[in-house]
């Protein structure tokens, strides 16, 4: 798919896993490589950890679910998007952090996910991030969406509200040592579009 800018949207390609780790610590401000710090070998640059998870197959973070932005043969920005199952996944063994974010998106059951959406900072205002959205939209199919944000990221808010998403639940944030300047977690979720609600006796509205 290409947009008015002359950038293509396509699958992301394996070869690609340094872009979305990179893009993918953007997206949560630091905080994924604050958790591949802590879980580097010593002497290991974090960001390998990233790669490594973005290369994986079978994983919620993974090449297969991203789709990029391409602008004159770069990456120009990507998203990373999933279906959430309807059960919630356990808490009682995840840290603080997690266990903050994982409650929202226990909140989100049977929703497509988006876990990363960014931008290079050098690609922005072009509306590649609508753009990937629209993507995601089109891999989630009769799911509404869903996300996580900061409080305090309103650029990234005013794309969402632009979209259609509304906030759905909000909970304190849990830093421990991770530094950032928001408060608290948003979850906001974007209902089905029109090409999949169906009305009653299964026709398509």
């Amino acid at each position: 798919m290409q947009n008015g800018n002359s950038a293509v949207v396509r699958p992301a390609r394996r070869e690609e896993a340094a872009d979305l780790a990179r893009l993918g610590d953007m997206a949560g401000h630091g905080l994924p490589s604050y958790f591949w710090r802590h879980t580097a070998e010593p002497g290991q640059n974090p960001m390998e950890i990233g790669i490594a998870r973005a290369i994986r197959d079978d994983a919620d973070f993974s090449w297969r679910n991203a789709a990029v932005a391409e602008v004159d043969g770069r990456v120009a920005a990507a998203v990373v998007s999933y279906a959430i199952g309807d059960e919630p996944e356990p808490l009682d063994e995840l840290g603080p952090i997690m266990r903050t974010l994982q409650s929202l998106e226990n909140r989100a059951l049977g929703s497509h996910y988006v876990n990363v959406l960014a931008v290079y900072p050098e690609f922005r205002r072009r509306g590649l991030g609508r753009a990937l959205l629209e993507e995601a939209e089109r891999r989630a199919g009769p799911r509404r969406l869903s996300l996580i944000v900061e409080d305090t990221n309103t650029a990234a808010r005013r794309l969402y509200d632009a979209f259609g998403f509304r906030v759905a639940a909000e909970v304190p944030m849990v830093k421990e040592d991770w530094k950032s300047d928001a408060n608290a977690w948003i979850l906001m979720e974007r209902p089905v579009s029109r090409d999949f609600q169906t009305a009653p006796g299964g026709t398509t509205l």
